[in-house]
């Protein structure tokens, strides 16, 4: 009798693979992830309307075709949300000793409309270029007092990927705005300065794009598959390319969303409901997964599969990923069990020093309670392409793409049947 279970499960565990070999193709994860990080989407910034929207559109015409419903309380696939403002600059003037400084050597950080600063109403400071300039950077943008911060040309490089990052437009949380101002300017110390600015807020729409497949006996456990579709948008020129296309970041991770929903939905088998999402806004705040961990019961969300960056293979090679916060639940050994037989591993965050359990929307439902996870491959310690505009869809291995894709499908099996519950997460424990 033994024997007889033991040969059932293997022909159950086989006509599966079969079934995700049939359903999740090469071709189709090329196809929508070159349609995602097309140049025409200008990187896909949830500042800028038109590109964000453009890709909205995208997403939701692949759930219609693949057969989705709209979540609960939606009538269709956008949830929209306009709890935000959006931050932008009129005008800017600032001098040093009375000449003017070029507007390619300023960045302003700033929630307030009207600014005037002077050597009497801000302090300076000085990044020398023995200092590390990102780590100085992050708790000046924390702090709330009015400053100028100089800092040394020999940080140039540095200055232009934060100048890119914070430079532009700002999306903000309606009365949240920090106090304080922070100028930056590239260039060494001196004691006259002067500032003027002036910024206008308005209302901003945001859309995390949502779908649904209903669940059997357990309808009412949800079980989460996301990934975020902004990214960052236009960057300063590098050889004459401006668009920072986020192809492994997270064009990967919004595709496997995409290919995991059309996969269960011809299985037709899922016990629990499944819940996939592209959240907006990730990398301006996670204000995406932030709202929609609002209009969701995170008690009945059972397990959060967060993907984010599996574009390449991980330090460990083809058929390998990481889960971040794998301490924290038995959501990666539920995941492992169900891969029994196959060459694929999930293994432990090898980045702690990096906060990666922090960093992408699955943080937002773990304060919550809920085993949520992400699942990467990105080698985030060495990868010169993230943020730039060379994160493009030629860098990609699509093998890897595809068969993360395929593994995940296999590993969520206990828990998409409800066989296998991951125990919550200690809410306490997150910060």
């Amino acid at each position: 009798m033994k024997r007889i279970l033991i040969a059932l499960v293997l022909i159950s565990q086989i006509a599966l693979a079969q079934k995700v070999d049939k359903y999740i193709t090469e071709e189709n994860v090329t196809r929508v992830i070159k349609t995602l990080t097309a140049d025409e989407m200008m990187g896909r910034s949830a500042n800028d309307e038109k590109s964000i929207n453009k890709a909205a559109a995208f997403i939701e015409s692949e759930f219609k075709s693949i057969g989705l419903q709209p979540l609960k309380g939606l009538t269709g696939f956008l949830q929209e949300f306009l709890l935000y403002e959006k931050l932008e600059k009129t005008s800017l003037s600032v001098s040093v000793d009375g000449h003017a400084v070029p507007q390619s050597d300023l960045i302003l950080y700033s929630d307030e409309v009207a600014i005037k600063l002077g050597t009497s109403s801000a302090s300076s400071q000085f990044i020398d270029k023995d200092k590390n300039f990102r780590s100085t950077v992050r708790p000046l943008l924390g702090d709330t007092t009015s400053k100028i911060v100089f800092v040394a040309p020999e940080h140039e490089k540095d200055f232009r990927q934060i100048q890119a990052y914070l430079g532009g437009d700002r999306t903000i949380e309606k009365g949240k705005r920090k106090k304080g101002t922070t100028v930056f300017i590239l260039g060494n110390p001196s004691a006259g300065f002067a500032v003027e600015a002036v910024q206008k807020l308005t209302p901003f729409k945001m859309a995390n794009v949502v779908g649904m497949l209903e669940g059997k006996s357990k309808k009412e456990e949800l079980v989460v598959f996301a990934g975020h579709y902004d990214h960052i948008g236009i960057l300063p020129a590098v050889e004459g390319d401006s668009i920072a296309n986020g192809a492994d970041d997270d064009a990967s991770g919004t595709t496997a969303v995409i290919e995991l929903a059309r996969y269960f939905k011809k299985l037709k088998n899922n016990e629990r409901t499944l819940v996939f999402v592209a959240f907006t806004a990730e990398e301006i705040g996670g204000f995406g997964s932030r709202y929609f961990s609002t209009q969701i019961d995170a008690d009945k969300v059972v397990a959060m599969f967060n993907i984010e960056m599996i574009g390449k293979p991980s330090k460990w090679g083809q058929n390998s990923a990481f889960i971040t916060g794998y301490e924290r639940s038995d959501f990666g050994e539920i995941l492992q069990k169900n891969l029994a037989g196959t060459p694929f591993q999930f293994k432990p965050d090898p980045y702690p020093e990096q906060n990666l359990f922090y960093r992408s929307d699955n943080a937002t439902l773990a304060r919550l309670g809920v085993p949520a996870h992400t699942i990467s491959t990105d080698e985030i310690d060495i990868d010169k392409l993230y943020h730039s505009v060379n994160d493009e869809v030629e860098s990609l291995n699509m093998k890897n793409i595809t068969s993360t894709i395929k593994a995940i499908a296999l590993s969520s099996k206990s828990i998409v049947d409800g066989a296998d519950t991951p125990k919550r997460i200690d809410k306490s424990t997150v910060k």
